[in-house]
């Protein structure tokens, strides 16, 4: 057996050495060429797997994708041809929930407000959006969820519907817009340009807009003309349209932009990774040999003791960065972009992304007791003492 495996899958070789020979490309470079003599392909989100690159797969019988997201993917195609697809839904959910209070605390740093006091709006409460609600109500940070899909279905249980609103309601009610949604572009729920030019526009000055979802759900153009002309919103922004090659002007109107990485921990590769390996295991009718703890090394910080003196949101920060700062990746995007030009620098900034381990990761230790901030870093994420 034959694996071709996008050679920035972590942890690919100790997965999958003992199911057959694998294959190591860039995404970019798996090519209908490269799939002449292949048994199983695991990518990633950028590798279109569509009739173009399968035009020559004759022996391709598994696709999977290390990711959350499948619109990369035709899926229709796939099991037309009997080729079995599995994906890796909530791999680096965590890893993305991280990267939105840290994206969160930092704009309430530099802006001068407090976190506590800001009301969220998840748009889409999935793997991502779904986790994002429990950490910031556990926080005790006001919140609202959109998610008409969902609405439908718990119709049918009678569970939760009271915590859903409108987009129209949510927006209106919310300081703060995080969007966590797959990217549909036809039918009654479609999200492409769900927040387009009217719905930007509409925005109440000193809105934060935080896109960790698809780049194609908010309308780009739309939001730099609104940030390069009143300028009263702010723009986080980890995923973009037209990836690599982004809009230069908007990722500089952006007060956070990074190069779509809002999920790369170790743990979300590596989980992702484990999953796309098990639904192989599962295919050849095989027992998994690998755990995911095989795949995971000690962090490199393992406790933090925290004494008196620091505010409770000083101490989140400072937990928060201890684990990952996310100016280090804005920083990153802004040089290597300008470096080597946008589409070059947006993947190596990728490709060359340093360690980064999630939050529950680190276990904090209060010199003091001291409950509410306890409950507040427990709720945020991390292990307690």
């Amino acid at each position: 057996m034959k694996i071709l495996v996008d050679a920035d899958v972590p942890a690919a070789d100790l997965c999958f050495r003992d199911l057959g020979e694998v294959v190591r490309l860039p995404g970019r470079e798996i090519t209908a060429a490269a799939l002449r003599d292949i048994d199983a392909l695991v990518v990633r989100s950028i590798t279109r797997v569509d009739a173009a690159l399968l035009a020559e797969a004759r022996r391709l019988r598994f696709v999977g994708t290390c990711t959350i997201g499948t619109d990369h993917i035709d899926r229709d195609l796939l099991a037309t041809r009997g080729i079995a697809f599995a994906s890796a839904p909530g791999c680096n959910a965590e890893a993305v929930v991280d990267y939105v209070l840290g994206s969160l605390a930092t704009l309430a740093e530099r802006q001068g407000w407090p976190l506590a006091e800001r009301r969220v709006g998840v748009i889409g409460a999935g793997n991502v959006g779904g986790r994002l609600l429990r950490r910031l109500s556990a926080m005790d940070i006001d919140c609202l969820a959109c998610d008409p899909p969902r609405v439908e279905a718990e119709r049918v249980t009678h569970e939760g519907r009271a915590a859903f609103v409108d987009l129209e309601t949510l927006i209106d009610a919310c300081d703060v817009l995080c969007l966590h949604t797959p990217l549909v572009r036809q039918g009654p729920h479609a999200t492409h340009h769900l927040l387009g030019a009217q719905a930007i526009a509409e925005l109440a000055p000193g809105t934060v807009l935080l896109n960790a979802g698809r780049g194609d759900c908010v309308d780009g153009q739309a939001l730099r003309g609104r940030l390069a002309g009143e300028g009263d919103i702010t723009a986080v922004l980890d995923v973009w349209e037209h990836e690599p090659g982004i809009d230069a002007v908007l990722r500089d109107l952006a007060e956070i932009a990074t190069p779509h990485i809002a999920g790369h921990s170790l743990e979300g590769k590596r989980r992702g990774t484990h999953m796309i390996y098990r639904a192989l295991c599962e295919r050849l009718g095989l027992p998994p040999r690998v755990s995911l703890e095989d795949l995971l090394p000690a962090p490199p910080l393992r406790r933090l003791a925290l004494g008196c003196g620091l505010d409770a949101e000083e101490a989140l920060r400072l937990c928060i960065r201890a684990v990952h700062d996310v100016r280090r990746d804005h920083d990153s995007l802004l040089r290597e972009s300008r470096r080597q030009g946008m589409a070059k620098g947006f993947d190596a900034c990728r490709a060359n992304y340093p360690l980064r381990r999630e939050f529950a990761a680190l276990e904090v230790v209060l010199v003091e007791p001291d409950e509410p901030l306890a409950t507040l870093l427990a709720g945020a994420g991390f292990r307690l003492a």
